[in-house]
């Protein structure tokens, strides 16, 4: 059994920071990628950074040059720097992992979201 469990999420005034944290737990074998997507009401969930077993890294558009995903190996845990926020950062957060088990299964789960608003 495998657990993700993301956190950090809060109140922030616009231009300021947070960092998310999504460790996961259990009998994983490796991971091939885990990242942060985020949702609003109405709309899609979409990706915001990911980062792929090699090192690489994705962004969307809009949070590049202001959010930085780094990872910790050792402890299967991944932290989204968000700096300079904005309002329209204002989202439910959630860690995204997927990954292989000791057993070869492969999965891809999610975390139970945590919500981040940006407001004066």
């Amino acid at each position: 059994q495998v657990h993700v469990v993301d956190s950090g999420g809060g109140l922030v005034q616009p231009g300021g920071s947070l960092r998310l944290s999504c460790a996961a737990s259990g009998s994983i074998f490796s991971i091939s990628t885990m990242g942060w997507y985020r949702q609003t009401l109405g709309k899609q969930r979409e990706l915001v950074a990911r980062i792929i077993s090699g090192g690489s890294t994705d962004y969307t558009d809009s949070v590049k040059c202001r959010f930085t995903i780094s990872r910790d190996n050792a402890k299967n845990t991944v932290y989204l720097h968000m700096n300079s926020l904005k309002p329209e950062d204002t989202a439910v957060y959630y860690c995204n992992l997927a990954a292989t088990l000791l057993t070869g299964r492969t999965i891809n789960t999610w975390g139970q979201g945590t919500q981040v608003t940006v407001s004066s």
